[in-house]
């Protein structure tokens, strides 16, 4: 049997910290969204009960590192299923870059494998087994516009919000998310009153600019005195005409929101002769 399906990244409009957890980890609210730059995921069924990961690209790893291994034996294991796996990854998500790339990959593999192996779990079954691997992999596998909380395994879904161009943009570095958030300084705001309700405001009344005008990230400060090229990225992108930008996730990659065509391209390059990876795409709607 063969699968393919896509991965699409995400960007967070908003990400506030809201208290450190006990159990190391963060308390935060995110308004998540997907935008359409996708990784493809080829699963294919072994005799053997080896789970082979075969890539592209050298710079991911092809092992028990990689999330997606981890999808595919949590699901066996929990499972009891004897047979293996094939899991081929075309990446074209940039890695390391807060756009999570690797937990869409692994939520296209339980996906994929629910199906190819009759499980018929629910997709809330599959997102509480993929947090059990990373706190981003449960939204990924609801995809769509969702509000997390928790330490971002928990989703309630959200209406898309308006359609608009994006331009990504990833510095030639890579940011460790555990040490970005050990260094953020939690503020115990009002949950009732954080950047994520606005946001969450402004897409059910479909009113792009104001969410434009409450695009919020409390990791942006902290991973900007790390690398200051990714202001530098930020300021650049609103020099150039987007209408609103903001680092997604823990960094690095800086993300503008146009709603013009014809703006679109001039962001695009203006950023191109800044940093490498730089795509347009469109929020998935």
């Amino acid at each position: 049997m063969k699968c393919s399906l896509k991965a699409p990244a995400k960007i967070n409009l908003s990400l506030d910290v809201l208290a450190k957890r006990e159990d190391g980890f963060h308390e935060v609210e995110m308004i998540m969204t997907e935008v359409d730059l996708a990784d493809r995921i080829d699963l294919t069924s072994r005799r053997d009960q080896q789970i082979v990961i075969q890539t592209h690209a050298g710079y991911i790893p092809a092992d028990r590192r990689n999330l997606a291994y981890q999808a595919a034996s949590l699901l066996r294991e929990r499972y009891r299923i004897s047979a293996g796996v094939t899991i081929y990854i075309q990446k074209n998500i940039p890695v390391a870059a807060g756009l999570a790339g690797g937990s869409s990959d692994a939520a296209a593999v339980l996906r994929g494998l629910n199906q190819m192996w009759g499980l018929k779990l629910s997709k809330e079954r599959l997102a509480e087994l993929g947090s059990e691997i990373g706190s981003d992999i449960a939204f990924c596998v609801h995809g769509g516009t969702a509000r997390a909380t928790g330490r971002g395994e928990k989703i309630e879904h959200l209406p898309a919000p308006p359609a608009c161009w994006v331009v990504l943009a990833k510095p030639p570095i890579g940011v460790s998310t555990a040490d970005v958030y050990g260094r953020v300084q939690v503020t115990n705001p009002d949950p009732a009153n954080t950047g994520s309700r606005a946001i969450e405001q402004a897409i059910r009344d479909e009113d792009y600019r104001q969410i434009c005008t409450h695009l919020h990230n409390d990791l942006e400060q902290v991973t900007m005195k790390l690398y200051p090229e990714v202001g530098q990225i930020k300021e650049r992108m609103l020099e150039s005409g987007a209408d609103a930008a903001l680092m997604s996730g823990s960094g690095p990659t800086v993300f503008g929101l146009v709603n013009s065509e014809g703006k679109v391209h001039r962001v695009y390059n203006a950023l191109r002769g800044f940093c490498d990876q730089v795509y347009a795409v469109r929020l998935i709607t």
